[in-house]
């Protein structure tokens, strides 16, 4: 039988949300400025967008902690997907240090793939757990599940993750601020 009140302790609650929260406005203004003919803007965009990958991989290690509790591996596959996702998100500035010429959405799709189909059983345990409300957790499978399958689509040509993204991302960023809001268990 589930318990009606989350007394769930998620470990460093405040400082993840606000990286999911902090990412978004790394990653967008970081990819903004890195299309800059101006190479000190691009140079921005690019601290930006490593700024980002840090972020996204501290998710990862102290969502961890917490995760670890209940499904280690649920845990350790929530890891590498925000390891996966750093690196690849972060490729992309090899363009402006190593002069390679690789497209700006090379590391793009695939990090988003992968974070979508890794999300998913994260959510699951948020759930089974009851370590966020119901409400929250089935939005974020429900979310993850329509934004790996749109960028699944995108890997096969059909652009479809600019449509079926809104849901996780709203998700995200709910998620952040419900992690930065709620109370700690006393």
């Amino acid at each position: 039988m589930k318990k009606n009140n989350i007394q769930i302790e998620i470990k460093n609650a405040k400082i993840i949300g606000a990286f999911f929260l902090l990412v978004f406005l790394a990653y967008g203004f970081g990819q903004y400025y890195f299309k800059s003919d101006a190479l000190f803007i691009k140079y921005i965009g690019a601290i930006l967008i490593l700024l980002n990958s840090t972020m996204v991989l501290f998710i990862g290690i102290l969502f961890r902690k917490t995760l670890l509790q209940y499904n280690a591996t649920v845990g350790n596959a929530y890891l590498f997907t925000r390891i996966f996702e750093a690196i690849a998100l972060a490729i992309v500035v090899l363009k402006l240090f190593c002069k390679v010429n690789i497209s700006d959405d090379f590391g793009y799709f695939p990090a988003m793939l992968v974070l979508g189909l890794g999300s998913i059983p994260m959510c699951l345990t948020l759930y089974e757990h009851q370590i966020s409300p119901t409400w929250l957790a089935l939005w974020g499978v429900i979310g993850y599940t329509i934004f790996a399958f749109g960028f699944l689509m995108e890997l096969f040509g059909k652009e479809w993750s600019m449509y079926l993204l809104i849901f996780a991302g709203l998700w995200e960023i709910t998620f952040g601020l419900w992690l930065l809001t709620r109370k700690r268990k006393n």
